[in-house]
């Protein structure tokens, strides 16, 4: 929740710059000459392009939200406690040390969203972002297509 808010925030202020670029777009299209006509048809797409990257993000991060209150709601949290440093960023060594026990248990049951989710956090600990994004994104997949345990 505490991201939440920052993230709407800045979606609102790229929708408010994405309509003025398409404002902008339209008067350029109105002038008679040809490259300010090409300027406002590329203008016109930067908005869609821009909306439709928001739009993936945005529910990229509501449905990875929504997992991790549905796995803390299961007491399913990774419950190891990282040392931080003073900046508040996690101890690499610390988190990197932890990392084998949630690569094992992807690897051991890889159609368990809970168990990408947990490698995410593990690999986000590592400070690894982009491979926490994937894991993330296998989560989602695995929590979409798989069924509920018993």
């Amino acid at each position: 929740m505490r991201a939440r808010i920052p993230a709407l925030l800045m979606a609102l202020l790229l929708v408010l710059y994405l309509v003025f670029v398409f404002q902008y777009a339209i008067v350029l299209m109105t002038i008679d000459e040809l490259p300010a006509r090409i300027m406002g048809v590329a203008l016109i797409v930067l908005p869609i392009l821009g909306a439709w990257a928001l739009a993936v993000e945005l529910r990229f991060g509501f449905r990875a939200e929504g997992l991790a209150k549905k796995l803390e709601a299961e007491g399913g949290m990774p419950t190891t406690v990282i040392p931080v440093s003073p900046s508040g960023r996690p101890d690499r060594e610390a988190a990197d040390a932890e990392f084998p026990q949630y690569q094992a248990e992807v690897e051991a049951s890889p159609e368990s969203w809970r168990a990408w989710f947990r490698l995410a956090l593990a690999y986000d600990a590592s400070g690894d972002r982009k491979r926490a994004r994937w894991a993330t994104r296998q989560a989602i997949k695995w929590s979409v297509t798989s069924t509920p345990p018993k």
